[in-house]
């Protein structure tokens, strides 16, 4: 991705200050840092604030279930925004979205410490919580605008593990500031690392080259609606039901979006995705092993305390414990994924990570079977170790398919199908799972995450070989 050549469109203070840094050879490195710092602050919540819906419920008078859209509604808009930012960076330069992200995103987080009501803290949270994640895709490719090709997916590695220990620390972190001062230090918190990522961006970036061409908004009208009903319908499956009126309707008009999308993108001078990246085996493949090992982790990661608790009938502070394996096993694991992928090829790392993560499903439904807390532990940390050592490659394969000019977008998509696969398999394996704590049901759940994940084997080892240097 090529930067912008004239020098005289930085401050002369920004211009030494990059210029130092390329001479010592560490630009790349406060690139890489200024992007995980946003990713930090946008990711840290989402632990704490699971683990803290009930007090939250009883400050404002209102249900668990209704404050459960603290959690659920991020999650849907930024999976629909995604596409849409990752474009505008790429149309508009991406320094210049990172930065209008991160800066409206530290003002609204600081903004719901302050929220008044039920609404305005679910609408408070997503507007944050969509601002900063949906800078995601920008940042990748600004990261990218600095790495080789070959380098990329040891730089996905450490992408890899800031996502995953990002909310683990602040589950151990945040969790006794909860207790101290209330939940609403949590979005304090985030304010004050966003601010920190925004001055850091501000200071060691450079923007990317930018299209000037009209910005497709009717293929993103259509992508958004096709995208947000089907994640709606997924959303509602496990409480309404799939013959739900509400289920229905909403995949009807995801069908609707997406069937729209096609043909608007065939007719723009400019698509929002361009519909020959698509057919390419070598973005297709790594993103729908992107989704499936998102579905067998992410379902597994919502059964699993079910499990802890019922069968094993532990606290929810040592159900903490034990699920924290697993995430400080895919934290521990990314960057190692990372330097697997640069030294043996991304598609070898990947179908190895697939395929340790597959292996780990059997191992939890083994454990579940005999009732063995050692076995469903080593399944945990099998399952991080699968997880950490697949993403990098995943990732970097994807956005590495797309040309520089079309790499925001492709690295959103790629996230999107990751985020569509997770819904997925939280819907999959809860339905499966059926409420029931008898040993059985857990694994078959765990055993219908185990066939996602050879699914995700077979899609890896699809993927097109990549010379390394």
């Amino acid at each position: 991705m090529t930067s912008l050549p004239d020098a005289a469109r930085e401050a002369p203070w920004r211009a030494r200050l990059i210029g130092r840094l390329e001479a010592r050879g560490s630009h790349p490195t406060w690139v890489l840092l200024a992007a995980l710092s946003g990713m930090f602050a946008t990711t840290f919540p989402i632990t704490i604030l699971a683990v803290s819906l009930a007090s939250i419920a009883r400050e404002f008078g209102t249900r668990e279930t209704t404050m459960a859209w603290v959690i659920a509604a991020p999650m849907l808009v930024s999976a629909v925004a995604l596409p849409l930012l990752g474009k505008l960076g790429d149309l508009r330069g991406h320094r210049r979205i990172f930065l209008l992200g991160t800066a409206a995103a530290t003002a609204t987080a600081a903004a719901t410490a302050f929220a008044w009501s039920p609404t305005a803290l679910i609408a408070l949270r997503t507007l944050a919580a969509t601002l900063g994640g949906a800078t995601q895709p920008t940042a990748m490719a600004l990261i990218f605008s600095v790495t080789p090709r070959e380098q990329r997916v040891r730089a996905m590695g450490w992408w890899s593990m800031t996502a995953a220990g990002a909310p683990a620390l602040g589950l151990a972190v945040g969790g006794p500031l909860v207790d101290w001062f209330g939940w609403r230090v949590v979005f304090a918190m985030q304010a004050g690392f966003s601010l920190v990522a925004f001055v850091l961006a501000f200071a060691v970036l450079r923007e990317t080259l930018p299209r000037r061409v009209r910005f497709d908004v009717a293929g993103a009208l259509a992508l958004a609606l096709g995208v947000a009903g089907f994640l709606f319908a997924l959303g509602q499956v496990r409480e309404r039901g799939l013959a739900s009126p509400w289920v229905l309707g909403s995949c009807a008009v995801g069908a609707l979006g997406l069937a729209a999308f096609a043909p608007i993108e065939r007719r723009v001078a400019a698509p929002l995705l361009p519909l020959a990246l698509l057919r390419t085996r070598a973005f297709a493949a790594p993103s729908v092993a992107s989704a499936l090992t998102s579905a067998s982790y992410m379902g597994a990661f919502v059964i699993a305390p079910f499990m802890l608790q019922g069968t094993f009938a532990l606290t929810i502070a040592a159900t903490s414990g034990v699920l924290l394996l697993r995430t400080a096993s895919f934290a521990l694991g990314s960057p190692f994924g990372g330097a697997l992928g640069e030294r043996i090829g991304e598609r070898a790392a990947a179908w190895i990570g697939c395929l340790v993560m597959a292996v780990s499903m059997g191992v939890l439904g083994l454990g579940a079977l005999a009732s063995s807390l050692w076995g469903v532990g080593s399944g945990l940390v099998l399952q991080g170790i699968g997880y950490g050592l697949s993403q990098p490659s995943l990732s970097s394969s994807a956005s590495n398919a797309a040309n520089d000019e079309d790499i925001g977008v492709a690295s959103a998509v790629s996230r999107l199908m990751g985020s569509v696969g997770a819904s997925f398999g939280v819907t999959l394996l809860t339905l499966i799972y059926g409420g029931s704590n008898a040993p059985r049901a857990f694994a078959l759940a765990f055993g219908a995450g185990g066939v996602l994940a050879i699914g995700a084997v077979a899609a890896s080892v699809s993927m097109q070989r990549r010379k390394r240097s």
